[in-house]
């Protein structure tokens, strides 16, 4: 046996003990800091929460922005084409307003996306006098006080019982049509000033859904990605929703 030899068989058991001692320190972290850590960075489609919170899809490539700059942008764009005062945008990539005020190029989707974020510890409610729930009352409120006065559906004082899917989540009260009609490109433009001002601003208002343009963003998905929409009939403009911005919110409760 060399003197080589000898090292290496004296290294060896202290590299093993070495890597025991680590693993019972991570062990114990972890059993410090409870299994919700692991589960917060990640959900259900199996990616780590990771990475910037939005993205805007520019024609110079993609930009990064905070929640907070996304909630800025997307205001301060609804707001300037109704000529009302807009925050300031300082800051804030020129090419990223310009994409959203211009929204999406031809077929190409939502420019913005940011992460979802459901909140897991809300209440149930109930229908109000409106036929909706105080949270969806709260995100139409929300909505008018940037848009203005919209056309809106899906609700109706005491509730609604048909006309849509058998699942909706329009008959608990939780979900508002936005009616862009008839569909040409100026209201999909607008259309997509709102849907992105809906996600930038979908954690603060417990946005669960957009649907929009044969597309949807879901509050469930931490990567925030929009994925395409199979309506069940895909020559009815209404069902692809062509023609209007659907967004509910969450329901809360146990789920």
């Amino acid at each position: 046996m060399t003197v080589e030899d000898t090292r290496g068989g004296r290294r060896g058991p202290r590299r093993a003990l070495l890597g025991l001692l680590l693993l019972g320190m991570l062990a114990a972290a972890l059993a410090l800091l409870g299994p919700g850590v692991l589960s917060g960075l990640r959900a259900g489609d199996g990616w780590l929460r990771w990475g910037p919170e939005c993205t805007v899809e520019t024609s110079e490539g993609e930009v990064e922005l905070d929640r907070e700059e996304a909630k800025r942008a997307t205001t301060a764009v609804a707001l300037s084409a109704r000529g009302a005062e807009a925050p300031d945008t300082s800051g804030i990539d020129e090419a990223v307003l310009q994409r959203l005020a211009e929204g999406p190029p031809e077929d190409a989707g939502a420019s913005l996306r940011c992460r979802g974020s459901a909140a897991g510890d809300l209440p149930a409610q109930q229908l109000t006098s409106t036929g909706l729930t105080p949270r969806a009352e709260q995100l139409r409120e929300a909505m008018t006080g940037v848009f203005g006065e919209q056309s809106l559906g899906g609700f109706a004082p005491g509730g609604v019982d048909q006309g849509h899917g058998g699942e909706s989540t329009h008959y608990d009260g939780r979900a508002v049509d936005v009616f862009f009609r008839p569909v040409t490109e100026e209201n999909r433009r607008e259309g997509w000033l709102l849907a992105h001002w809906l996600v930038a601003h979908a954690e603060d208002l417990d946005v669960q859904y957009v649907i929009f343009d044969d597309r949807f963003w879901s509050a469930h998905s931490p990567r925030g990605q929009w994925r395409d929409y199979d309506a069940p009939d895909p020559g009815n403009e209404i069902l692809r929703h062509l023609d209007h911005v659907h967004v509910d919110v969450l329901r809360g409760g146990p789920d």
